[in-house]
């Protein structure tokens, strides 16, 4: 942990090399983090060193600097230190504070989302094999990462086929008298009725984890020796089921593509950087098998070097994750023997980072190395195309500039009810899905279904937010354009609500539908300018359209989870002690949440998993005896 608190020294007069040179007396010799600020107090960039007094003496020198960090120092007004005990320590708090500052000239990874894994449940006689996402909390068997959702249903797919293990869950499983769809299919062994002994399942159980431990070759082959016994003993059916099952083992090991017999357990990670810009590509492997792979394309800093960037890459990207054995990279970063250290600290066990040069592993990078390459040019195409559409906008609508972060927002509800506002976020690499957000509507006094209501309810929480998050507008958060679904009426409330919140400067326009309600008749209106209408083949028009269908697309989604949980909702959901385990219990005994309201606490208690303190609960909640 840090020796000291982060400390904030006075503002200093000078700027550039003489600022940097003025807090020099001030420093020792200890390792710690450092941060660049410039006039307005935004934080320019975050760095670590073994011995500050050394790194910040570097910054005072007027030459020998790249252009990206000359341009960092003239901009520098103050700096902010921070002493730790070891440089490792440095170098964690160095990635978190990159994280949460976000400074314009560091590295940053952008997208930053858990990684599923396949759980084998233990908490069942007949286990249940399913995608799990997020704390490892449920008892049972975790195998992952793997890189996408995609990933993992494909393989499970595959593995229902090949071992029939059930992925229905538990409440299902109990409430079953007939097979399901799955047996029928020949993608499940029916244990929910007794198709299937307790000892007979364990062993598929056993056999697809030996698969998901990289030991399919021994499954394959105890598969192929079956098989054959049964045709021997004219068992004809009993053979072509373990053939299929044979069959759909060969397809999940062709799906994984590249299956590395002497790498047990590693992320490759490989970095390719063209025009400023960076891709780096992961791929998991894990016991000897290819279970899939991620771009991501961090920001570059300003102009950072490979080095830095993978170094900072993969800072941020173990900083939630429990890192390999083995990280195999496609460049050496700056400081390899300690992010190994920070790296084995983390995960408890030794981590090793390699650059290999020749052999499998070697390949496995190249291969990395490829898919980065490619997915940057597709990219770089796609954001070229999407530059034109945000200059064609800042042209059609008279903006200052090529908009960097369009905000869209539309509303959901049926008569009123199941209400939701939806905020969609795009900018120059197309829709930022991890933007979007979601408004229960929480405004009592609403008229059900008024439009403007709702929508003033969601603005007003937006940017009550952002003012408090950041009110200098310094960060990345703060809309250049606001698109909203209405005419003239629904504009002027925008414009009213956002200067009730003291909130101006920001660029609005409505898109109304026009004649005949007609996709491609579009209006459009702004605040005290009469509306306009695109050409019907206008690229623009049509970009506007998809942001419009996609705000919409993600509102209706949002109000359909809404009322789907609302559908599902009974009263137990509000007894204080009842959770999802005691709601299954209470239901399966009773039948219905009436019948649990109306039943004596006497009979609740007689509930397997109903203590009586809870029954005592559910009772006074139903027969107000608070």
């Amino acid at each position: 942990m840090p020796d000291d608190p982060i400390t904030d020294k006075p503002r200093k007069s000078a700027t550039g090399h003489a600022c940097v040179q003025e807090y020099l007396n001030s420093l020792d010799n200890s390792p710690g983090v450092y941060r660049m600020l410039d006039e307005k107090g935004a934080v320019l960039y975050v760095g670590k060193a073994r011995n500050l007094k050394k790194r910040v003496a570097n910054y005072a020198k007027p030459g020998g600097h790249s252009g990206r960090i000359a341009r960092m120092i003239r901009e520098t007004a103050s700096m902010m230190f921070l002493t730790t005990r070891t440089e490792t320590e440095a170098l964690l708090l160095e990635q978190n504070l990159i994280k949460q500052l976000k400074p314009r000239y560091n590295v940053l990874l952008r997208d930053d989302k858990s990684f599923p894994n396949i759980l084998v449940a233990k908490d069942h006689a007949f286990p249940q094999i399913k995608k799990h996402r997020g704390a490892k909390k449920e008892k049972g068997s975790y195998y992952g990462p793997f890189a996408s959702a995609g990933a993992v249903n494909r393989t499970l797919n595959q593995l229902q086929k090949v071992f029939l293990l059930r992925n229905c869950s538990d409440a299902m499983f109990e409430s079953r008298t007939r097979p399901c769809l799955l047996y029928q299919i020949k993608r499940c062994s029916g244990p929910c009725v007794g198709y299937v002994s307790e000892r007979d399942y364990a062993g598929l159980v056993a056999d697809a984890e030996r698969f998901l431990q990289g030991k399919s070759t021994n499954v394959q082959s105890k598969l192929a020796a079956e098989m054959e016994a049964a045709s021997a003993a004219m068992e004809f059916e009993r053979a072509a089921a373990l053939r299929d099952r044979i069959r759909a083992l060969t397809q999940v090991q062709q799906a994984q593509g590249i299956n590395p017999r002497g790498v047990a357990e590693a992320d490759v990670i490989a970095l390719h950087m063209e025009g400023g810009q960076a891709c780096v590509q992961v791929f998991f492997i894990r016991a000897h098998q290819n279970w899939g792979n991620r771009d991501y394309y961090p920001r570059t800093g300003s102009g950072a070097e490979a080095a830095e960037v993978l170094q900072a890459f993969i800072g941020q990207f173990y900083d939630t994750k429990e890192p390999p054995r083995l990280i195999l990279l496609s460049h050496p970063i700056e400081d390899p023997d300690l992010m190994a250290e920070a790296l084995t600290g983390k995960a408890g066990r030794k981590v090793d980072l390699a650059v290999p040069q020749r052999g499998e592993k070697a390949e496995l990078v190249l291969n990395a190395a490829r898919n980065a390459r490619e997915s940057l040019a597709r990219k770089m195409s796609e954001t070229a195309t999407q530059s034109k559409l945000l200059a064609g906008l800042a042209d059609s609508f008279d903006l200052d500039g090529p908009p960097q972060r369009i905000e869209v927002y539309d509303n959901s509800h049926i008569q009123g009810t199941n209400a939701v506002g939806a905020m969609i976020v795009a900018g120059p690499e197309g829709f930022i899905k991890s933007q979007y957000r979601k408004y229960n509507i929480k405004g009592e006094d609403l008229t059900p279904g008024d439009d403007l209501g709702m929508m003033k309810e969601v603005l007003t929480r937006r940017f009550q937010r952002l003012l408090k998050e950041d009110p200098d507008r310094q960060g990345e958060t703060w809309p250049d354009l606001l698109l909203i679904d209405g005419g003239a009426g629904q504009v002027s409330a925008v414009a009213t609500i956002l200067r009730e919140q003291g909130v101006e400067n920001i660029p609005m326009v409505g898109v109304a539908k026009g004649v005949d309600r007609d996709a491609g008749k579009e209006e459009f209106h702004r605040p005290g300018q009469r509306p306009f209408a695109l050409r019907h083949n206008d690229p623009v028009l049509y970009f506007v359209q998809r942001l419009r269908d996609e705000a919409h697309r993600f509102a209706i989604g949002t109000h359909r989870a809404k009322r789907a949980k609302a559908v599902g909702a009974t009263p137990l959901d509000d007894v204080p002690g009842v959770g999802a385990t005691r709601k299954r219990a209470l239901l399966g005994h009773f039948g219905s949440a009436k019948a649990v309201s109306r039943a004596g606490l006497a009979d609740l208690k007689a509930v397997e998993g109903i203590s009586d303190t809870i029954a005592e609960t559910i009772y006074d909640f139903f027969h107000d005896r608070g």
